[in-house]
């Protein structure tokens, strides 16, 4: 990022957090490629791990606008996986007393199994990757992130906010 021409114009905390954001990228793709092979003999993939995952933490059945809106995904993506897991029965949808058309998604005996034996094997993946780094720092990292996601949820309301209403 350095090479590019509008890199002058950024601040130094703007030119961080342009080089901060390609390592979370370059993080991601890592994150995904493993998080898929831990977890391929369950039947998942680290994007159903991480539906059922916010399924699991929720502490009530949500519909999938809600769990997309806690993961911070779109909702047409978590969608699509709450269907593929629910035609291979990790989870049921379920009618929804408040809304007649957004069913309730609810893990199933199945989901719950794979879900747990995946946790078990993220237990000593995580301890290998935090290996000899200080918990401090990796807390202090989380910290920063956390303000960077809530200032683009903030700048993402206002820019909704801007927007015409169509009736």
């Amino acid at each position: 990022m350095r090479h590019m021409k509008d890199s002058a114009k950024r601040t130094p905390a703007g030119a961080a957090v342009s080089e901060l954001i390609v390592a979370i990228f370059r993080l991601n793709g890592r994150l995904l490629v493993s998080g898929d092979r831990l977890v391929a003999s369950f039947g998942l993939t680290s994007a159903r791990w991480q539906v059922l995952g916010a399924i699991a933490s929720s502490p009530t059945a949500e519909p999938v606008a809600r769990l997309a809106r806690n993961m911070g995904l779109n909702r047409q993506g978590v969608q699509r996986i709450v269907g593929e897991i629910a035609a291979e029965g990790f989870v049921e949808l379920n009618d929804n007393p408040h809304h007649k058309s957004a069913k309730l998604v609810v893990m199933t005996a199945k989901g719950l199994k794979a879900f747990e034996a995946a946790m078990r094997l993220q237990t000593p993946w995580v301890n290998m990757l935090g290996e000899d780094l200080d918990p401090k720092s990796i807390e202090k990292a989380g910290r920063v992130l956390e303000e960077l996601r809530e200032r683009l949820e903030r700048s993402s309301a206002d820019a909704a906010d801007d927007e015409p209403k169509h009736r």
